[in-house]
Protein backbone atom coordinates (compact mmCIF):
# COMPACT_ATOMS: atom_id res chain seq x y z
CA UNK A 1 0.00 0.00 0.00
CA UNK A 2 2.80 2.45 0.86
CA UNK A 3 4.71 1.69 -2.36
CA UNK A 4 1.53 2.21 -4.39
CA UNK A 5 1.33 5.72 -2.86
CA UNK A 6 4.98 6.54 -3.57
CA UNK A 7 6.22 5.91 0.00
CA UNK A 8 9.27 3.74 -0.46
CA UNK A 9 11.03 2.25 2.58
CA UNK A 10 14.82 2.41 2.31
CA UNK A 11 17.22 0.80 4.78
CA UNK A 12 20.72 2.33 4.69
CA UNK A 13 22.42 1.36 7.99
CA UNK A 14 22.00 -1.51 10.42
CA UNK A 15 23.08 -0.21 13.84
CA UNK A 16 22.46 -3.28 16.03
CA UNK A 17 21.28 -6.85 15.82
CA UNK A 18 20.40 -8.43 19.17
CA UNK A 19 19.25 -12.00 19.67
CA UNK A 20 18.11 -14.05 22.64
CA UNK A 21 16.34 -17.37 22.52
CA UNK A 22 14.02 -17.32 19.54
CA UNK A 23 13.83 -13.50 19.27
CA UNK A 24 15.96 -11.15 17.15
CA UNK A 25 15.80 -7.34 17.26
CA UNK A 26 17.30 -5.19 14.52
CA UNK A 27 17.81 -1.42 14.85
CA UNK A 28 18.26 0.28 11.48
CA UNK A 29 17.92 3.62 9.80
CA UNK A 30 17.03 4.80 6.34
CA UNK A 31 14.32 6.84 4.72
CA UNK A 32 10.57 6.56 4.41
CA UNK A 33 9.85 8.69 1.40
CA UNK A 34 12.24 11.61 1.96
CA UNK A 35 12.08 11.53 5.78
CA UNK A 36 15.05 10.16 7.77
CA UNK A 37 13.59 7.20 9.66
CA UNK A 38 14.50 4.74 12.43
CA UNK A 39 13.34 1.15 12.01
CA UNK A 40 13.06 -1.31 14.90
CA UNK A 41 12.11 -4.83 13.81
CA UNK A 42 11.48 -7.69 16.24
CA UNK A 43 11.30 -11.20 14.83
CA UNK A 44 10.27 -14.46 16.49
CA UNK A 45 11.89 -17.50 14.93
CA UNK A 46 10.76 -21.10 14.95
CA UNK A 47 12.68 -23.93 13.24
CA UNK A 48 14.91 -21.36 11.51
CA UNK A 49 11.95 -19.48 10.02
CA UNK A 50 10.41 -16.10 10.87
CA UNK A 51 6.96 -16.83 12.29
CA UNK A 52 6.10 -13.42 13.76
CA UNK A 53 7.25 -9.85 13.11
CA UNK A 54 6.61 -6.59 14.91
CA UNK A 55 8.00 -3.20 13.99
CA UNK A 56 8.23 0.42 14.99
CA UNK A 57 8.88 3.08 12.37
CA UNK A 58 9.86 6.47 13.83
CA UNK A 59 10.93 9.68 12.09
CA UNK A 60 14.38 11.03 12.96
CA UNK A 61 14.13 14.79 13.40
CA UNK A 62 16.99 17.10 12.39
CA UNK A 63 19.76 17.16 15.02
CA UNK A 64 18.89 20.80 15.83
CA UNK A 65 15.52 19.55 17.20
CA UNK A 66 16.90 16.77 19.43
CA UNK A 67 16.17 17.12 23.15
CA UNK A 68 19.51 15.43 24.01
CA UNK A 69 22.57 14.01 22.24
CA UNK A 70 21.46 10.37 22.52
CA UNK A 71 19.79 10.06 19.12
CA UNK A 72 17.69 7.03 18.17
CA UNK A 73 20.49 4.49 18.45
Amino acid sequence: MMAENGMMMEYSTIHKVLGKGNFVLTMSEGKLGKQATAYYDLFRLENGQIVEHWDVIAPIPPKSEWKNDNGKF
